[in-house]
């Protein structure tokens, strides 16, 4: 099958949602098992990314419904 076909429905979203929760869960393990200051710059890191993810979700939400968001900061 091909990937481009795959409709994005409810059970596909939350699979993938299972998948990065797994993923996250594994490398924050990988994480704890760190000295200190690698543990520190790997927890930057992953704040980092998670609040790109979220902004950029909140962002294409926010488009969607027709709002602008060319005065919000970040």
């Amino acid at each position: 099958m091909n990937p481009e076909s795959i409709e994005e429905t409810p059970a596909t979203t939350a699979s993938a949602g299972a998948d990065d929760a797994s993923a996250l869960l594994s490398r924050l393990r990988v994480i704890e098992d760190q000295p200190l200051e690698s543990r520190a710059a790997a927890f930057a890191q992953i704040h980092d990314r998670l609040q790109a993810t979220l902004e950029g979700s909140v962002r294409e939400s926010n488009r969607d419904r027709g709002v602008d968001t060319s005065n919000t900061h970040g």
